[in-house]
């Protein structure tokens, strides 16, 4: 091969990058000591990032895995895409059809537009009646998807101080309380949309960007689960991250005498076993300033060692920003597809 050859790829924004054989080699060796630093977990093997690299430079758009190897999908943020994403008006029970016989999904999630647990609570009968709707008219699982988002229960608008201005002032042990107050907040939020849901037939709860204000977010999300799965007998939930690691917002907060702040994807999923979720959507964060071969190396060695580790099916987010996808609105099928492949291939995962 000649020195000079250079593969198409992107950097984690998206852009378009020129790389030689060396310089991609190298950048899936640097990102798999990245991960396998950060999380201490074991490198992938020399055949997985000598198959990472294969994959990164296979000629052609989109890649695919053989048949047989294909997997399942569940998804977040609503089923409402084409009305709100595309800017067609088409009413969210139809959505569902669209994604079922169109799409060919293999679930929707029923989201509110103002997706969270707060605001969902204000309108759940009509969110309730929608989740009937779909669920008249499909035969795939009917998801309803939300988030803990525990930001929304500070002040002005919800009914504790925020912590991100008492922090600064110094006022730390008031702002661990309201931490903790939020939590009891959002819990009983979420577990009263879930027995909304759990009345009409929904086949499973989304938890969706759990941990996203921090350890007391992933806490509320871990709570409200375990109190879902005990009180509603065959409501299924997926906890699905918003972060590969959380961040020690409040720093003291345990689950089953765990320290949540600093967990890393191979770990968050053992507690949200413990919780009783049936389904861990883990998540690996991509630089933008780094190329896909560095990205999605170090999303591999995450990613297989939380399958390893994981006793219920990971369905690994790969939307925009995470899991080696670019952080751009309109996604590059030429990097997505590789992604997918390598995960797939890899570390062998459940779903997406």
């Amino acid at each position: 091969m000649s020195e000079d050859k250079k593969f198409f790829t992107r950097m984690g924004d998206g852009s378009v990058v020129y790389m030689t054989e060396e310089e991609i080699r190298e950048d899936i060796k640097d990102g798999v000591a990245d991960a396998a630093s950060r999380g201490k977990i074991p490198p992938l093997s020399e055949a997985e990032m000598e198959r990472i690299y294969e994959i990164v430079t296979m000629p052609g758009n989109v890649v695919g895995v053989e048949h047989g190897n294909e997997i399942v999908s569940t998804n977040d943020s609503g089923s409402d895409k084409v009305g709100a994403k595309c800017g067609v008006p088409v009413e969210r029970t139809t959505q569902a059809l669209i994604h079922e016989r169109v799409l060919g999904c293999d679930s929707v999630d029923i989201g509110f537009r103002d997706y969270n647990y707060k605001t969902a609570k204000g309108v759940v009968e009509h969110e309730a009646f929608a989740v009937r709707g779909a669920l008249n008219i499909t035969a795939m699982p009917i998801f309803y998807g939300a988030m803990t988002n525990l930001g929304f229960y500070t002040k002005p608008d919800g009914p504790v101080d925020n912590w991100a201005e008492l922090l600064p002032q110094g006022k730390i042990a008031e702002a661990l309380a309201a931490q903790e107050e939020a939590v009891e907040h959002a819990v009983k939020d979420v577990v009263y949309v879930a027995e909304q849901m759990h009345k009409v037939g929904a086949d499973a709860m989304n938890l969706d960007t759990s941990g996203a204000a921090g350890d007391a977010d992933f806490l509320a999300a871990l709570k409200a689960t375990e109190i879902i799965t005990q009180r509603f007998p065959g409501l299924a939930v997926e906890i699905g991250m918003a972060g590969e690691f959380v961040l020690g917002m409040h720093g003291k907060l345990t689950y089953d005498g765990v320290r949540l702040a600093g967990l890393y994807p191979h770990k968050q999923v053992k507690l949200v076993e413990k919780a009783g979720a049936s389904i861990f959507g883990a998540v690996v964060n991509t630089n933008c300033n780094m190329t896909f071969p560095w990205n999605i190396a170090r999303v591999c060695t995450f990613i297989k060692a939380t399958v390893e580790a994981a006793d219920i099916p990971v369905h690994a987010n790969v939307g925009m920003g995470v899991c080696g996808i670019p952080m751009c609105e309109i996604l590059p099928s030429d990097v997505v597809s590789r992604a997918d492949k390598c995960m797939v291939e890899i570390c062998k995962i459940d779903g997406f």
